[in-house]
């Protein structure tokens, strides 16, 4: 068997590669820190963590020995403990000049918001979540926008994994929104469950984040990011909890996750370059958006969205960028959705240029956007709504292969169709429904 060097270089790191391929079952072991991230080396460590193998040789910073107190009920003094408990252990996990794990243990922990600050001496630094960690209920604690409720920031080199979970309990407060209001207006967005800014080199494995506040993980500011197998969860009610919202962010691969959510299972804002999001469930939810972009001055582009073998099921819309009328110019190009399953999903594809309104023409700019081997059903006779703008039409988007059948109400007589209002189309292959002519 060939092994890549880079992905290898001793033998502690060739032993947990083969223990992640399960070929052999062994002790593993990373080497020690030394100021470089390894994401093959990290992903199998990561891995191997979920599946019992630790590295004997880290040091151990346990929350339950730094006075955090387990239990469900959210008592003053426990979780004043476990905030003290937490940031202290974390601290000292991240500071240690060695390898290091930070290890929140099985049971229940109730937390308020916290904030991990790096800079760590360690790469990576290993968070090891096997239990639950549950947010309090009282939203007046939470200080507002620019801190969620756990916040991972300015770290370079991080693991997070062990199969434990975040839960927001945001069922508590999600009747307080205005549901009148946008999503994003100041006064409503609610605290994300998890947010990482100005992370660089991370891998976020095997963890499940339940009823979020709001978002499920906000990423922002951050560079090569991963996220797998992850199980992220909330009602199809539950306003504006996005399982993954990217912005101002390079190289973000998500893959072999379940979301299902009551907004986008993944949004992809300004600034989000050279995102992946592969083998993906989603559903239920607003399916897999780009956008809404427009929204701020100065934006920059959102481009490099490469969106593969994903499953959309029951979702309001399938593949989607939006966009307001905009503040500055921006471009949205280079994308591409491709060897997507619908199942009852009510608008499968749609570019919708006229968000903040129908008579507001976006100033944003979409062009080379490929919709590759799109199949399953549409809940609406329209399954292809482009509605790009008029001064700024879209340009280069490709349908290549799309095999899309109607599945909703018998007694609609309006035709199965596609609609495409200042948009250049190009098709190949198969077209169900036929294209715009």
């Amino acid at each position: 068997m060939a092994i890549a060097r880079r992905a290898c270089t001793n033998i502690a790191a060739i032993c947990l590669l083969l223990c992640y391929s399960e070929e052999v079952s062994c002790e593993v072991t990373t080497g020690e820190a030394t100021g470089k991230f390894n994401v093959s080396a990290a992903n199998a460590h990561a891995n191997a963590i979920n599946r019992g193998i630790l590295d004997p040789t880290a040091k151990v910073f346990n929350v339950l020995q730094f006075g955090a107190k387990p239990g469900d009920k959210e008592d003053r003094h426990n979780i004043d403990s476990n905030h003290m408990a937490f940031v202290k252990a974390f601290e000292a996990a991240c500071h240690h000049e060695g390898k290091a794990r930070l290890v929140i243990p099985r049971g229940t922990f109730v937390l308020g918001p916290v904030t991990f600050m790096g800079p760590c001496n360690n790469t990576p630094l290993i968070v090891q979540i096997q239990g639950t960690i549950k947010a309090i209920t009282d939203i007046s604690e939470f200080p507002g926008r620019g801190e969620e409720w756990v916040n991972f920031q300015n770290i370079n080199g991080l693991v997070v994994t062990g199969g434990g979970t975040f839960d927001g309990q945001g069922a508590s407060c999600w009747k307080y929104r205005d549901t009148k209001d946008d999503n994003n207006a100041p006064s409503q967005r609610l605290p994300a469950n998890v947010q990482f800014v100005e992370v660089s080199n991370a891998i976020v494995r095997g963890i499940t984040s339940v009823n979020s506040k709001g978002f499920h993980y906000f990423i922002t500011g951050c560079k090569n990011i991963r996220l797998y197998h992850l199980n992220i969860t909330a009602p199809d009610e539950s306003p504006n909890t996005d399982g993954i919202h990217i912005s101002q962010s390079d190289v973000v691969k998500i893959a072999k996750s379940y979301i299902g959510t009551g907004d986008d299972c993944v949004g992809m804002i300004r600034g989000s370059s050279n995102v992946s999001v592969k083998k993906v469930t989603c559903g239920p939810g607003h399916g897999i958006s780009v956008g809404s972009l427009g929204k701020y001055d100065n934006e920059t582009d959102v481009k490099g969205i490469i969106v593969k073998d994903c499953t959309l099921v029951g979702t309001q819309n399938g593949l989607r960028i939006k966009t307001y009328e905009g503040k500055s110019a921006s471009r949205a190009s280079s994308m591409i959705f491709q060897d997507i399953v619908m199942k009852n999903v009510k608008h499968p594809i749609i570019i919708d240029q006229f968000y903040g309104g129908k008579d507001k023409d976006s100033i944003v700019k979409i062009n080379d956007i490929q919709f590759i081997n799109i199949t399953g059903t549409s809940v609406s006779k329209v399954a292809v709504d482009i509605a790009c703008s008029k001064h700024h039409p879209c340009q280069n988007v490709h349908l290549s292969n799309i095999n899309l059948k109607y599945s909703g109400n018998d007694n609609d007589q309006a035709p199965f169709s596609s609609s495409c209002v200042n948009a250049h189309v190009g098709y190949h292959g198969l077209q169900l429904p036929p294209p715009c002519r």
